[in-house]
């Protein structure tokens, strides 16, 4: 059979960087084009635009491709075209103060409404304080006082001109107003000279006595009502003066703000509030004039002071600016890195008064979904799921159309305490979760509500193809170059690092937009050809931050090709061996990927047709290796037993293999080590073979071919390269060459060889040195060739098994 030896052209794909239009990336203009995502560009447009509800997007991608740089690029394109959203703020409501009043304002009007508000605030406390302490008020706050001490004087003097009339003196004891009877000098008497009068007449002052005290006790009990008649007038006095002190300033407000019903309606409970409590606060700024006498000892006792207390008073009057936008600046784009339930929703603090915790509407704070109302929230969907409850927020505000500010406890029905009971706002949002494809399949699978409420998946690809697109990815290349002010890349650079993107894509016919990877190269060759005092970032810091990365990753290659050399790990790289060969495995660091080769063996006996993978049976094998082996089976039954049993017993395993072993891309090297052992041929140990392969003996595509080829001729160039070494790769890998230099120039000097193989017989003629064989017209192979052997020992094994009695499970019957 005719297999192919890959040349060194075959094995890497350069840029040509006459095409790339510039010498350096200085002066090229930055482009904010998005490149390689058309797909996703789409999605995002459309979830953007439809305006119904539930068609929020799920950006879904592995990190590191630029889902939130590109979200957040063509949003901000887009937010500040589109029209600002409404202010929100929080107000008293005072009838139910554990109830805030949410009032939506016209953007920008929310700041200037809280600003009004707090300069009402002052001139009510200006205006209230000149009207209460006016000479007018203070006259008829006086003639008030002095009716009601006149009234009582009168009553007073009117009893006590009866009493008197009557012989007897009105007198105040500790015990109260007592009547006693008058000497002829019109002083009381002593008590033992009033009970030497006569009888008649001591009859006659107690008698009156009584009467009087009895008016007088009528007296005293029309005082509370007269007291409380005077409080009214007072009150009333105060309120008349208060109206005309703070009415035209209320009104002034209000008429400035006469198009919104809601602060129209606040500002006409305010003023009434305002009026009720007009009283209270002419005392606080009486009490605060005087504070200053007895400082000293309100500190001693904790009091607050009256400014303190006025200012609190006045407080309730103030307004809480939850949400305020500037209507310049368009719709509003948030990010929340810490999306808590308190973040998104908003939270309710509290001050620490006299021992205990309080809370008012000014300590409603906003979270993520206010701030971003009206416009686009962005969220790391992991980062959401960490925290508790964050989730389920969200999706109750999304589904209702309104954010509740109102603590866990509370919602979740953990504190049965009265707390603040804030008004709703009104929700428009629409919401972008970044996250992985293996989350969003989760969450379509477990949560039902998901779908309803995220119906826009926007589906980031990892690689863009390469034809064509070099220059765009130059531009790219030179715009993020750019934007984080590194020196610029002259054109050997920039093909270099396009190069390393197809690597980084596993496929020379693609480029790689993972962006973070590209910008760290970018930052790691600029840190390079810095410490080497270059203008310019060459192609050699490119190569260098390249080779540095790998060498900051690859200790536990290095241990690894130790104890190969050492002997500890058994790896042949020269003679042959029967049911022995070299496959290859890749294993991950960081963000690097290493190559390795391992030793597999097979060994077989007559038995009933199953081949035993070891790594399976001892549950160190995935699903995904095990299938691969069961193919095998697949394969000889249908090439060799297909009018016979199947009548060997076979076992494959990855030699020193200590952990667990996943993937298919060692089936062609486990079958290529079976049928050595099966045709008792021996396999070149200075070959290694990495492929998948069908029941029909196909070679099929593995990953990390690159790295699989570059671990082997490590190990071979430390032990010395022969020209004999090489490695087998499955003719569909070809397209995805990007070796080392040093591999292509071994391969150029015949040292080291790559062939593509495009079926399992070529690569068992390369092994072997012997031809797989044809089968002829009755589908029987030549007795010399690798299928001839193993037919021939398969058939010899079936007919053995057969002298043996054994039956054949698999027989049909008669």
């Amino acid at each position: 059979m005719a297999t192919t030896e890959l040349k060194s052209e075959d094995l890497y794909t350069p840029c040509d960087t006459d095409q790339l239009g510039f010498e350096t990336t200085e002066g090229v203009e930055v482009s904010e084009r998005i490149i390689g995502q058309p797909r996703a560009v789409e999605a995002v447009g459309f979830g953007i635009d439809i305006r119904q509800d539930g068609y929020n997007l799920f950006a879904l991608g592995p990190a590191g491709t630029g889902k939130r740089s590109l979200i957040r690029q063509y949003l901000d394109q887009r937010a500040p075209d589109e029209a600002a959203p409404n202010d929100w703020c929080y107000v008293n409501n005072f009838e139910q103060e554990h109830k805030p009043l949410a009032v939506s304002l016209p953007a920008g009007k929310g700041r200037q409404f809280r600003d009004d508000m707090n300069q009402l605030v002052e001139e009510i406390r200006g205006a209230l304080g000149q009207a209460f302490e006016s000479e007018e008020y203070q006259q008829q706050q006086n003639k008030l006082q002095e009716q009601f001490a006149r009234q009582q004087s009168e009553k007073l003097e009117q009893l006590q001109e009866k009493a008197r009339q009557k012989g007897l003196a009105l007198l105040r004891t500790p015990q109260g107003i007592v009547f006693a009877p008058m000497d002829e000098t019109g002083e009381p008497m002593s008590p033992d000279k009033a009970q030497k009068l006569p009888e008649d007449k001591r009859e006659q002052f107690e008698a009156d006595a009584k009467e009087l005290q009895k008016q007088m006790q009528e007296l005293m009990e029309q005082a509370p009502r007269e007291q409380r008649e005077a409080r009214r007038q007072l009150k009333e006095l105060n309120r008349r003066f208060a109206e005309q002190a703070v009415g035209s300033l209320i009104q002034e407000v209000r008429d400035k703000y006469g198009d919104h019903e809601a602060v129209a309606t606040y500002l006409d409970a305010l003023r009434e509030d305002l009026l009720n409590h007009a009283e209270e606060i002419l005392k606080l700024q009486q009490a605060r004039e005087s504070q200053g006498q007895d400082q000293q000892q309100k500190a001693r006792l904790a009091m607050i002071s009256p400014s303190d207390a006025e200012e609190a008073l006045l407080r309730r009057y103030r307004v809480n600016l939850l949400v305020g936008n500037d209507p310049e600046d368009g719709a509003p784009v948030v990010y929340e890195n810490n999306p808590t339930y308190q973040n998104l929703i908003g939270r309710i603090e509290h001050r620490a008064e006299m021992g205990t915790l309080q809370a008012d509407f000014h300590l409603i704070k906003c979270g993520a979904l206010h701030r971003a109302n009206g416009g686009y929230l962005i969220l790391e969907a992991i980062k959401l799921f960490m925290h508790p409850y964050a989730w389920d927020g969200l999706k109750r505000c999304l589904q209702s159309g309104q954010v509740r500010v109102e603590s866990l406890g509370k919602s979740y029905g953990l504190i049965s305490t009265e707390t603040l009971e804030p008004a709703m706002v009104d929700l428009g949002v629409k919401v972008v979760l970044l996250g992985s494809r293996q989350l969003f399949g989760l969450l379509q699978q477990l949560d039902p509500e998901f779908t309803e409420l995220f119906k826009v998946p926007a589906d980031f690809a990892v690689d863009m193809d390469r034809a064509g697109n070099e220059p765009t990815y130059a531009q790219l290349i030179a715009t993020l170059a750019q934007k984080d002010e590194l020196h610029p890349f002259d054109k050997g650079a920039i093909a270099r690092v396009i190069e390393h993107s197809s690597r980084l894509a596993g496929d020379a016919q693609k480029l790689s937009i993972h962006m973070r990877s590209v910008a760290d190269l970018l930052q790691e060759a600029d840190y390079w050809a810095g410490d080497s005092g270059n203008a310019a970032v060459t192609v050699d810091d490119v190569q260098k931050a390249i080779d540095a990365k790998q060498r900051r990753c690859d200790r536990m290659r290095e241990r690894i090709d130790e104890e190969i050399q050492r002997g500890t790990i058994q790896i042949a790289t020269d003679g042959q061996r029967v049911g022995q060969v070299n496959g290859l495995s890749v294993f991950p660091f960081a963000d690097v990927l290493f190559g390795r080769p391992n030793r597999i063996t097979a060994r077989v006996r007559m038995g009933g047709g199953e081949v035993v993978d070891i790594e399976r049976e001892v549950a160190l094998g995935g699903p995904i290796h095990a299938k691969g082996v069961l193919i095998l089976s697949g394969f000889l039954s249908g090439r060799y037993a297909s009018d016979m049993p199947l009548s060997l017993s076979a076992s494959v395993v990855f030699e020193q293999s200590y952990s667990g072993i996943e993937g298919d891309s060692a089936s062609a090297a486990e079958l290529c080590a079976l049928l050595s052992a099966v045709a008792n041929l021996p396999l070149r140990q200075s070959l290694a073979v990495t492929g998948s392969v069908n029941q029909h003996g196909d070679l099929q595509a593995i990953g990390g071919a690159n790295e699989k080829i570059e671990g082997f001729f490590d190990i071979c160039r430390r032990r010395g390269l022969t020209g004999e070494q090489g490695v087998l790769i499955p003719e569909s890998n070809v397209q995805h060459l990007m070796l080392r230099s040093d591999v292509r120039e071994a391969v150029d000097n015949k040292e080291f060889h790559v062939w593509s193989v495009a079926t399992i017989d070529e690569a068992v003629e390369l092994l072997t040195g012997v031809s797989a064989g044809e089968p002829d017209a009755q589908g029987n192979f030549t007795e010399d060739s690798v299928n001839g052997k193993v037919a021939a020992r398969l058939r010899a094994m079936a007919e053995q098994r057969r002298e043996y009695g054994v039956p054949d499970r698999r027989a049909p019957e008669n």
